[in-house]
């Protein structure tokens, strides 16, 4: 049988064959791949000549592009369109590509090759981009235990292993855990308060489960409106513990045994490698340098936050007095928010929600990069797909002469039961350039926004727009990537800088200037009216001082984890002492935030969720000059578009300095938040 995955795809730009893709094509190709790649390692190590930048640190960049491809293509599935099958073909295959990765970093050969070139660089003549890759690569190898002796890389081999393991069960129990959960009620009045629209989302749920009535899940889209909106304190109050249960009930998919193990590996993991903490291990690649910076960075916004934070609550305990609830509990936050700011600016998200039909607001966001880098999106049916609710564009660039394919994107929006909850921005294909050929690359933006029903189109409430916005920007970070080496390309950049590309693309959502052009009824026709508009813009910061909390609590949460000497005895134990300085409310007994904490125990994010704050001083800062000199200023969007098609291939500072004239100062974040 032939296997799609081991051949040279004959698709339109060499694009997933998803079509053809089989769960038993997978574990085969993955293992033919890996042994492909090692071969390729082992020319480049045990090449006769002399090592040179050419034949060895570029041939390393180079090597493996096949096997990239798959894994690409699979773990994006697994996110995205996942079933039992796949989850245990995860398992299976994790572990091969920790052992392959190991078996690269410890080879002592083509580190002895890579360090030659590295000590004597001084001989060559390398432009920045070759120079960045060479630093990089040599780090690499260090930080992957190449100068540990036999014994110690064994062990590191062994600890990378259970990790990769260890990290893919938690994001499967999260998942299983959520889609486990449902409530189904028959009573219309138990669901007062919840806008009509979301009734008839509750029963088209009902209806797929062959059920009468009306089913909430933990699906965001699902979940959010009962926090939002429903009178009933006492069904907000079991969606929300339901919520914070999510693998803390110590039932099948409890995570907590996860976190205490993955811990402590990280720990061993740092130490064994000369590092202090993990916090140390990963902060040596980061702008932030040191745990320490990132901590008073943390409490530093804690200080000027938290006065804000506890008069938002203040404000909404009032509302809730003249209920009868004399305290206050997280699950009546979002409640008496709503409430107030209806109060305040007279508008919720259920009624702004008309105006933000989904096929216009993504005509908004690309429109948006057609006016400030020159970008055409065109809507594309051959391409193959992974599942019906995708759709696929093909991007081009605009020029004086000539119109370029810059990049193919996949969007796929709403929520299923394959898919893990959030959004995100992946690729399926890195940008590079060799032998002269720029291969360009296949982005995916994945969200989970209110799929349309028989009546009404898909329709997002002001957050969701931001939401969109925000994984474009991480998106045209990797359609506008233009380096010579896929490693430094597109969003391969400093983890505290990735997100200065998606927050700084929300700051558009609020500028009148441009919501008028799209923000229109889907039934009238009618324009955003001005009041409302205005309403947005003074409402941009509503609630701010608790959100920031809460955001410095998930990056305390995260650094305490992953800081010097951590014991973890009891998840719950730690997790409320570690940020009890940043909660208002109190805490629920049967809820955690670890154990779904899938950032940090599944994705990237360990020892780095402080990033998304840390970004917001850049985005802050960079919008700030595009405020002052014009939001579509057409030679800052030149300067900017540098910044993003510079992927890895320099320091980010510098990349930014480049791009504002000077580094981004603080007060630009405390003044657009708190004014």
């Amino acid at each position: 049988m032939t296997n799609p995955l081991l051949q040279s795809f004959n698709t339109k730009y060499q694009s997933a064959p998803f079509t053809e893709i089989k769960e038993e094509h997978y574990l085969p190709a993955f293992k033919e791949l890996i042994n492909k790649s090692l071969q390729e390692i082992q020319e480049i190590s045990q090449n006769p000549k002399t090592p040179t930048f050419e034949n060895t640190i570029e041939a390393l960049a180079y090597s493996g592009e096949q096997l990239d491809v798959v894994s690409n293509i699979f773990f994006n599935l697994n996110s995205a369109e996942t079933n039992d099958e796949i989850q245990q073909i995860a398992q299976e295959v994790s572990p091969l590509l920790t052992e392959f990765a190991s078996k690269i970093s410890q080879n002592e050969q083509l580190f002895s090759r890579i360090k030659k070139v590295y000590d004597e660089k001084e001989h060559y003549t390398l432009n920045e981009e070759q120079k960045m890759l060479l630093e990089e690569t040599y780090k690499g190898f260090v930080r992957n235990g190449a100068l540990l002796n036999d014994e110690k890389k064994e062990q590191l081999k062994n600890i990378n292993i259970e990790l990769s393991k260890k990290s893919l069960q938690f994001g499967q129990n999260v998942l299983a855990a959520t889609n486990q959960y449902y409530k189904h009620l028959t009573n219309k009045e138990d669901l007062a308060g919840i806008p009509e629209a979301i009734l008839a989302q509750y029963e088209e749920e009902a209806k797929e489960r062959n059920l009468e009535g009306y089913v909430i899940t933990l699906q965001f889209p699902s979940l959010l409106p009962i926090l939002t909106y429903a009178e009933n304190r006492e069904l907000r109050k079991e969606l929300a513990i339901a919520n914070g249960k999510k693998s803390f009930d110590g039932g099948e998919f409890d995570n907590q045994n996860l976190i205490k193990e993955l811990v402590q590996l990280r720990q061993e993991k740092a130490q064994l490698l000369g590092y202090r903490s993990f916090a140390d291990y990963v902060l040596e690649e980061r702008m932030a340098k040191s745990p320490q910076k990132v901590l008073e960075f943390l409490n530093e916004l804690l200080t000027k936050a938290k006065p804000f934070a506890q008069k938002d609550v203040e404000e909404l305990s009032v509302l809730a007095k003249a209920d009868g609830i004399t305290e206050m509990q997280s699950y009546d936050h979002s409640y008496y928010a709503e409430k107030l700011r209806k109060q305040k600016f007279d508008f919720n998200d259920e009624e702004l929600k008309p105006y933000f039909q989904l096929d216009k607001v993504q005509e908004a966001v690309f429109g948006l990069a057609g006016k400030l880098f020159g970008l055409e999106f065109v809507e594309t049916t051959d391409i193959q797909k992974y599942h019906t609710d995708v759709k696929t564009y093909e991007i081009f660039e605009n020029q004086e002469s000539s119109t370029q394919f810059k990049a193919l994107l996949y969007a796929d929006y709403h929520p299923r039961k394959g898919k893990r909850a959030g959004a995100w921005m992946t690729s399926f294909k890195n940008q590079y350039i060799k032998n002269g050929e720029n291969h360009r690359p296949h982005i995916s933006v994945v969200c989970n926004f209110t799929k349309p029903t028989s009546e009404t189109p898909s329709l997002l409430t002001f957050n969701e727009v931001t939401t969109l916005f925000h994984e474009f920007g991480h998106a045209l970070h990797g359609v506008l990537a233009n380096t010579q080496y896929p490693n430094l390309s597109g969003t391969s950049v400093k983890w505290d800088f990735v997100e200065l590309p998606s927050q700084f693309l929300e700051n558009y959502c609020y500028e009148p200037e441009f919501l008028k052009t799209f923000a229109k009824h889907y039934q009238t026709g009618e324009v955003l009216p001005d009041e409302k508009i205005q309403k947005i813009e003074d409402s941009k910061n509503f609630m701010e001082g608790y959100q920031t909390l809460r955001q410095l609590s998930f990056g305390i949460l995260d650094m305490s984890y992953h800081a010097e000497n951590v014991k973890v005895e009891d998840v719950k134990t730690f997790e409320t002492e570690t940020i009890k300085a940043t909660q208002i409310y109190p805490t629920l007994a049967e809820t955690a935030i670890s154990t779904s904490f899938s950032h940090i125990f599944q994705g990237g994010y360990s020892a780095g969720y402080y990033s998304y704050k840390w970004a917001e001083v850049l985005d802050a800062d960079a919008f700030q000059y595009f405020k002052e000199n014009g939001i579509f200023n057409p030679e800052i969007a030149e300067k900017y578009k540098i910044l993003l098609s510079s992927g890895g291939t320099k320091d980010p500072m510098e990349l930014y300095k480049n791009f504002r004239g000077s580094e981004p100062k603080v007060e630009s974040l405390l003044k657009r938040a708190f004014g």
